[in-house]
């Protein structure tokens, strides 16, 4: 199969790039547009394995992916990034993310109202670093024994729920996992 070309890659690659676990905190790229964002039909877990980022071959971090939820609500951050530098920012991101993460394309909501296309990556049950559900005390001890790259897999997880208390968002799962990770290392 041939590269696309360029005008087939924005198909692919539109300009709005939905941030819902690292890139609530750190995007680590440029963009023109920066606001709060919901997908709806899915909800965040901390199910994906991490090798690269949080962790390492044989000791992975927790890290979130989006699982399917029809009723289900994940609130995160829009990036709309400039036409000249879409490329290479979605080549940096295929990079970051590409430890069993894949590209899926879906209508956002933006909190100001507006609908758009946008990109976000997913880590499907299909990929080898796929750890799956497990007792949320399993999950954070997994957490607090963690760490990679990019830094303890702790971290992770607490600058997510900062990020997500700062924008009004409740989100039980991440927040009773930061919980547990807080109690589990002695406390708050």
């Amino acid at each position: 199969m041939s590269e696309p070309s360029e005008p087939e890659r924005d198909v692919v690659r539109p300009p709005w790039i939905f941030g819902y676990g690292s890139l609530v905190w750190r995007p680590d790229f440029d963009f023109e547009e920066r606001i709060a964002a919901r997908l709806r039909g899915w909800r965040r877990r901390f199910w994906q394995g991490s090798t690269d980022h949080r962790g390492v071959p044989g000791a992975p971090g927790r890290v979130v992916t989006l699982e399917r939820d029809e009723q289900g609500t994940c609130w995160g951050i829009a990036y709309r990034v400039a036409d000249d530098t879409r490329r290479i920012i979605y080549e940096e991101l295929d990079v970051r993310e590409q430890g069993g993460y894949e590209l899926l394309v879906e209508a956002i909501e933006l909190g100001d109202g507006r609908t758009v296309t946008s990109a976000t990556y997913i880590a499907t049950p299909e990929n080898p670093n796929y750890l799956g559900p497990a007792p949320l005390p399993e999950i954070a001890r997994q957490v607090r024994g963690s760490n990679g790259p990019s830094g303890p897999n702790d971290e992770y997880v607490l600058e997510l729920e900062r990020g997500l208390r700062a924008m009004g968002v409740v989100d039980e799962h991440v927040f009773a996992l930061a919980e547990e990770v807080r109690l589990g290392a002695g406390g708050a």
